[in-house]
């Protein structure tokens, strides 16, 4: 608040999710903190840039949750018109993951769990008992042994007919954190689709409620080290794209 000579009363009205700063507070909150001052102003006049998602060589199906004062998703990832797919997350509840469960979708070959946040999990019961069968995959949480998840390895590398899902350890946000890259095998020079889970959303990333060093680090190395085209599926929000978040993102520099 000093630095920025912004009322700390504002600050913390804010955190509560009442923003009521002036463009120029704005600037000068993101020169404070060292953010990307276009991508705060377009945040604060609610119109972040969002990129067209095009050019997956697959078929992704968000499903989009009511949780607190917005949504949480999951994703199916599937080979188009094959009426099965790979399942990200699974929704505060099973019966809401059901309530908005794409009809296209009759079977899934897998499920991915992202990180133990309930938004995210909640319907991990209700799915080992609609599909006792399929193999579940996701960090080393508490509880993964009861529901019989497999723990795969950081860059392990997991096929599904022609889909092939990355695994990347992705600490920060929480202590057991994974994302996943899924690409189409025979088509490598296609976009591929990162499920970043809390890691990162189109105009903002995950609270560090682990380890603010490890968020930013593994934030940089996917950023970094992914193609542009690489679209983004979030935990909560629109999807975005490599490209549109290293241009706007006011956390990623």
């Amino acid at each position: 608040a000093e630095r920025a000579d912004v009322p700390v009363e504002k600050l913390r009205d804010a955190v509560d999710y009442r923003y009521e700063f002036s463009s120029e507070e704005i600037r000068r909150l993101a020169a404070a903190l060292s953010l990307n001052d276009v991508g705060l102003l377009a945040l604060a006049g609610g119109a972040y840039p969002l990129p067209e998602i095009s050019g997956l060589p697959f078929c992704v199906h968000p499903i989009r949750m009511p949780h607190g004062i917005g949504v949480a998703n999951a994703y199916i990832v599937s080979d188009c018109g094959s009426g099965r797919g790979l399942l990200f997350d699974c929704g505060p509840s099973y019966e809401q993951l059901r309530r908005f469960w794409p009809k296209t979708i009759h079977a899934i070959d897998a499920a991915f769990v992202t990180h133990a946040e309930t938004e995210h999990t909640g319907g991990l019961d209700g799915l080992r008992r609609a599909f006792p069968q399929i193999p579940l995959f996701g960090p080393a949480m508490a509880g993964q042994r009861a529901l019989g998840m497999t723990v795969p390895g950081e860059s392990a590398r997991l096929a599904f007919g022609d889909l092939e899902v990355s695994v990347l350890s992705t600490p920060g946000h929480a202590e057991a954190h994974n994302c996943y890259l899924v690409r189409m095998q025979k088509l490598g020079a296609a976009p591929a689709l990162l499920i970043s889970g809390d890691l990162i959303f189109a105009g903002s990333v995950g609270g560090a409620f682990y380890c603010q060093r490890r968020l930013a680090e593994n934030l940089h190395r996917l950023m970094d080290g992914l193609p542009e085209s690489t679209v983004i599926a979030p935990g909560h929000g629109p999807l975005t794209t490599i490209k549109n978040e290293r241009r706007f993102n006011p956390f990623v520099l």
